[in-house]
């Protein structure tokens, strides 16, 4: 697995829009925000484009994208937001080209399809951090910013720890050491049953969401149970569930009792908790570094 470079103060760094198109009055902070890590932005066309919910069509969104990796002027990659339509523009991605010219890239949400492809298909690291126009565009916590600036700069390793106050939990005890892979619950189920699947075989599995129902958060779970992605992990680590009540709890399940169901059967260590994905503080993650969890100790190690 190719590590790229980290960015340094002055790099060329591509914003672009991959999925959803940037909300109108974002521009320019996002930009700004991007100015202020010391790193200079690179605006590609999707960034200001809108074709209904996508930032411009696929072709266009995945011309920015190709056109970023290999232009060797650039140094890395920042999507500015996640949305929907990643997987519209797998089919036309190059990945083979893409592993010619590896560099930074990171965002989370639907941009999940594109770390898990670039890490199975383009053999290189890829970064889940907060983005330009969702989290940066707006004055980020110290954690937030902590995290960010490690995973562009380099120094994302040791141990993952949460805000002081905010401890993790274990569902499951035990140990596990493996690739770290996945990202949000929604682009990881989406992903089963084409060519650019989750592989989960000995990994240890990251996810989360937002603003989805207990009962399809429970569909999803278990259409990957079905698939043997959950028996193929080496375990489990759960971020944030932001906005994933049931409107009439006494008539759901909570995503307690759906995790104890689904996924301590499993047997693998689990750990809950960790401050990652749709909300702030949000720590960030390498995408297909190896990583280990102790779900006794409850501690979260990129190694």
């Amino acid at each position: 697995m190719i590590t790229p470079k980290p960015l340094f103060k002055g790099a060329r760094v591509a914003l672009l829009a991959a999925s959803g198109p940037v909300p109108n009055g974002r521009h320019d902070k996002a930009y700004e925000s991007v100015r202020a890590l010391g790193l200079e932005p690179v605006i590609y066309p999707s960034c200001c484009l809108r074709h209904g919910y996508f930032a411009g069509n696929d072709a266009q969104r995945a011309a920015d994208l190709m056109n970023a990796f290999t232009d060797d002027s650039i140094d890395g990659i920042l999507l500015m937001r996640g949305g929907y339509g990643m997987h519209r523009l797998l089919p036309l991605l190059d990945m083979a080209e893409i592993a010619k010219h590896p560099k930074f890239i990171s965002g989370y949400s639907d941009v999940t399809a594109l770390l898990i492809a670039l890490n199975q298909l383009s053999d290189m690291v890829a970064y889940h951090t907060v983005m330009p126009s969702t989290e940066y565009y707006k004055p980020l916590d110290e954690y937030s910013m902590d995290y960010l600036k490690r995973a562009l700069f380099g120094g994302l390793e040791g141990e993952l720890l949460n805000p002081e106050g905010r401890p993790f939990t274990a569902l499951n005890g035990g140990k596990a050491k493996g690739t770290l892979t996945g990202g949000n619950l929604s682009l990881v189920h989406q992903s089963l049953g084409g060519k650019w699947e989750i592989d989960t075989k000995g990994k240890i599995l990251f996810l989360e969401d937002v603003e989805e129902k207990p009962y399809h958060i429970d569909g999803m779970l278990t259409q990957l149970r079905n698939a043997g992605k959950l028996d193929d992990c080496a375990g489990f680590i759960l971020g944030y569930w932001t906005k994933c009540a049931a409107e009439m709890p006494e008539n759901s399940l909570s995503l307690e009792q759906i995790f104890d169901e689904l996924l301590v059967p499993t047997g693998k260590p689990i750990i809950a908790g960790l401050c990652c994905g749709h909300d702030l503080p949000s720590c960030s993650l390498a995408m297909g570094r190896q990583v280990e969890i102790d779900a006794d100790a409850l501690s979260i190690r990129l190694l």
